[in-house]
């Protein structure tokens, strides 16, 4: 039975969601409901696709669905660069790694392939 611990991707995203909560927690109370919320939910709910993912056969759909939550937190990450919730190094390091894991769920879907 595979471990998501056995996924590079699983453990890379772990540490991108563990990073990205602490910075979520410290925003502004007003981004609460929106801005810092959206980024939670879609770092958790990107985690979940990753391990469905993991223990399925047909992953095809869900490596989609993990790369189009890839690309809203881009569009958060540089949002929150530009509101100033992040600083320009903050925004550098999550951009670096929400491209990595774009890279790497790419290369998983392309070894789907038949």
């Amino acid at each position: 039975m595979p471990q998501p611990t056995d996924y590079p991707l699983f453990d890379q995203w772990y540490r991108v969601t563990n990073w990205l909560l602490a910075r979520c927690e410290r925003m502004p109370k007003h981004t609460r409901f929106t801005v810092s919320g959206r980024m939670a939910n879609l770092a958790t709910d990107t985690t979940e696709l990753i391990i469905a993912a993991i223990y399925t056969r047909e992953r095809r759909e869900l490596l989609g669905r993990i790369n189009l939550n890839l690309e809203k937190l881009r569009f958060f990450n540089r949002l929150c660069k530009d509101r100033r919730y992040f600083s320009v190094t903050q925004y550098a390091y999550l951009a670096r790694e929400i491209n990595k894991a774009g890279a790497m769920c790419g290369g998983w879907a392309k070894s789907q392939e038949p």
